[in-house]
């Protein structure tokens, strides 16, 4: 039998993906890449995934450089799907090429023989040519060509973490629509606000795990703001990592997504592909991660070494759309329904980083503090972006 045939949401979205990309073809935009961290493990039959995405640009601009655009900006965006995508390793002599997919997503696992650490790696697509009617058209600037690091995983027993993004690493207020409107597609990424003590325990976790600290970022956000995202951490000195993020277009099999199933099939994805690693999962009590979090520990105890959910504040519960939780003490144990043991899996809640810190480190979860440790950032009163 033949594959299934796409979702009229899918083919409607593909359509005008196709007609867009051949006025901006005539317009001399040209193909560019954004290539996004990915992961992998060493030798024997090392690997890496390697994501990106293929995009039309205009000539006078590359399509990473959008770091600190407004929100909207980024979401103007056109796709360029079933173009051939090189991928170059460290010292490697030849690429290894894959094809850009729907919606110009590249996400490919390859063979990679490279050892335990963060590499870089560098994406490549073809320039285009100078159109034949306008033969002293300038050559596009050098926008086939991007860079990321991916971080390889050893074999050897370790702890690593996973993380959500939105009010557990940064303040967004997401679950509010209006607010998230606002956030997403207005707001700067310097203007976004870190959740105090973040810092401190993705360090404590490195030194718990060690070098290459494995840190993925999990979220239901859209892959458009990869490279503010990734801005954002260096800014706040939260640790590199994969963004295993979603698209909010339409799918072959509807109109939208599920962001929960998306997150559900990402955990069980890392348990599958890195099942020495146990993971420290962090998120916010706002949305669905505690019952994300226990219903993966349900399934795969041994590789969820605790579970810490930062708990929001009144106010926060109140933007959020969630009044009736606000001073409750929702996410300070599995959901009830679960089937997890504390005793197996540890679970611990707190108001920021700081808290989820100090209680992972009661607990021996993590070790205690070394001399050099981060100082403590004070906890910074949530605000309105304005």
């Amino acid at each position: 039998m033949g594959a299934a045939r796409p979702h009229l949401a899918a083919r409607v979205s593909d359509g005008l993906n196709r007609l867009t990309g051949a006025v901006l073809r005539r317009l001399q935009w040209h193909p560019t890449v954004l290539a996004y961290p990915g992961y992998g493990q060493s030798d024997p039959q090392g690997w890496a995934r390697v994501l990106g995405r293929v995009l039309w640009a205009p000539p006078s601009r590359r399509a990473d450089d959008d770091t600190d655009l407004r929100g909207w900006r980024r979401f103007l965006t056109c796709p360029v799907p079933d173009v051939p995508v090189q991928v170059w390793w460290p010292g490697a002599e030849s690429a290894l090429t894959v094809r850009s997919g729907r919606g110009g997503y590249v996400d490919a696992v390859l063979p990679a023989t490279l050892p335990a650490g963060r590499h870089p790696i560098t994406l490549t697509v073809p320039r285009s040519p100078r159109p034949a009617t306008h033969p002293d058209a300038p050559t596009p600037p050098d926008g086939g060509r991007a860079t990321t690091e991916v971080t390889i995983a050893d074999r050897r027993p370790q702890i690593g973490l996973l993380s959500d993004i939105d009010d557990t690493v940064l303040i967004t207020h997401l679950p509010r629509p209006l607010l998230a409107l606002w956030n997403t597609f207005v707001l700067r990424e310097s203007a976004r606000v870190a959740v105090p003590g973040m810092d401190r325990l993705q360090a404590a976790v490195a030194a718990a795990g060690g070098e290459p600290a494995l840190v993925v970022y999990l979220s239901t956000g859209p892959w458009n703001v990869v490279p503010a995202l990734s801005s954002f951490l260096r800014r706040h000195r939260l640790r590199p990592g994969p963004m295993l993020m979603t698209d909010w277009g339409p799918t072959n099999t509807g109109w939208f997504r599920s962001g929960r199933e998306h997150k559900a099939t990402a955990l069980r994805r890392l348990a599958r592909e890195l099942p020495q690693v146990r993971w420290l999962l962090v998120g916010d009590d706002g949305q669905h991660d505690p019952a994300l979090y226990a219903d993966f520990a349900d399934e795969h105890p041994d590789h969820v070494a605790a579970v810490a959910v930062r708990r929001l504040s009144k106010v926060e519960q109140v933007l959020a759309g969630h009044p009736e939780r606000a001073g409750s003490r929702r996410g300070t144990a599995p959901p009830a329904g679960s089937t997890v043991a504390p005793a197996a899996v540890p679970w611990v809640t707190a108001a920021d980083g700081n808290g989820l810190l100090d209680s992972l480190r009661r607990g021996g979860i993590l070790p205690a503090a070394p001399a050099a440790a981060l100082p403590r950032q004070p906890a910074r009163e949530n605000r309105h972006f304005e």
